[in-house]
């Protein structure tokens, strides 16, 4: 199921998006396999720690996170990835793990690869394990508002 604070705020602001229900997956490669999208064409949220606040850094699933990247890019004395354990409260609509990228949302930073702001759409995790939305990258862009860098490889 569409987690219920991204569906309202995304038809609130009357943002085309389409829905794409596939069958149950839970890594972002078994995700982009089952939604038969290619893996660089599916963003997955990663959930870190920067100096105490909880962040996401948005990047193609078949991409990893360069922590050290990403404390440089921040400039912070303390960065992580989160346990499941310190962020799954803050997301009581969506099952653990299928956190859409809307950091805005949830009042937490959100940081994206460059490489998923050259796709016309973005494509990532509604909120449940079965359940995907994709929508402009323009209008993703100007909702969100995240910081676009390089912290992927």
């Amino acid at each position: 199921m569409l987690a219920k604070t991204l569906k309202s705020y995304l038809d609130q602001r009357n943002v085309r998006y389409i829905t794409i229900t596939h069958s149950p997956a839970f890594t972002a490669q078994e995700v982009a396999a089952s939604a038969h999208i290619p893996g660089k064409g599916l963003a997955k949220t990663v959930m870190v720690i920067i100096d105490g606040a909880l962040a996401m850094a948005v990047l193609p699933s078949n991409r990893r996170v360069q922590l050290d990247d990403l404390r440089s890019l921040t400039g912070c004395h303390d960065l992580r990835l989160a346990r499941e354990s310190e962020f799954k409260s803050y997301f009581p609509d969506c099952e653990p793990g299928a956190m859409p990228p809307f950091g805005n949302l949830y009042d937490m930073s959100t940081y994206v690869s460059p490489e998923l702001a050259v796709e016309p759409d973005i494509v990532f995790n509604a909120g449940s394990h079965t359940e995907l939305i994709r929508m402009g990258w323009r209008d993703y862009y100007n909702l969100v508002k995240p910081r676009v860098a390089d912290f992927a490889m």
